[in-house]
């Protein structure tokens, strides 16, 4: 499979695949093919797996599209204004995503729900308590609000990450929730209360516009006086 992202700030992925070639998507996805792309929907597990992709922000159903009598073409675009970020998913290169960011992946890649360990992570990080496991083998596509900042961690270094930036971080990092020292800093620093700490090693993903954000942003100007 051979793919190239193109739009900018509102991008796509178009992925081209040899005879046989199979790509897997959440319900609703694609957003153009060649017409000898087949499609299947399915359920991609058990009841298990389909309740944790629920959960996890992305449909209960998934769908194959594979090329048959030859190469076939087939694109992924982003629902939200950022960027889409290929991941290459090995048995030694799990990846943990933000809820709702997997877009599409090849057939070898499994998608399923991941659940912090400590709920104060979920319930105070802004990141979620449920988040989302990329495994297998394959490349998979996320979708990043904004553009994705990444860095490689040491074993042992941090990063202090506000709410909602974290995108996505390899399973060999974990992550932990801290308060904003001191209560004026709480209270007048406009950085809200709680903080994520990320600690490697390993690969994490930042993002620029979380749409959480941005959903803050809007809501004076959606809000319609009677």
């Amino acid at each position: 499979m051979k793919y190239e992202v193109k739009g900018g700030n509102l991008p796509v992925v178009i992925c081209n695949l040899d005879a046989e070639e199979a790509m897997i998507s959440e319900s609703g996805s694609m957003s153009w093919m060649s017409s000898n792309m087949k499609m299947e929907t399915t359920s991609g597990g058990g009841i298990g797996k389909v309740f944790g992709r629920l959960v996890s922000g992305d449909s209960m159903f998934q769908n194959h599209y594979t090329a048959k009598g030859g190469p076939g073409m087939i694109a992924f675009a982003s629902s939200f204004p950022g960027s889409i970020r290929p991941l290459d998913i090995s048995a030694d290169a799990s990846m943990i995503v933000q809820k709702s960011a997997f877009l599409a992946s090849t057939a070898g890649v499994e998608l399923s729900v991941f659940f912090q360990k400590k709920l104060g992570k979920g319930l105070f990080g802004g990141e979620g308590f449920i988040m989302q496991r990329l495994s297998g083998n394959g490349t998979a596509f996320i979708e990043i609000d904004g553009h994705g900042v990444e860095y490689s961690l040491g074993a042992g270094q941090e990063l202090i990450v506000d709410t909602g930036y974290l995108a996505a971080m390899e399973e060999t990092c974990t992550m932990d929730v801290i308060t904003v020292p001191g209560v004026k800093n709480m209270l007048l620093g406009g950085e809200g209360v709680f903080n994520t700490v990320v600690k490697g090693p390993g690969r994490v993903i930042l993002q620029t516009m979380p749409i959480s954000n941005v959903a803050g942003i809007l809501q004076p100007y959606l809000t319609t006086s009677k």
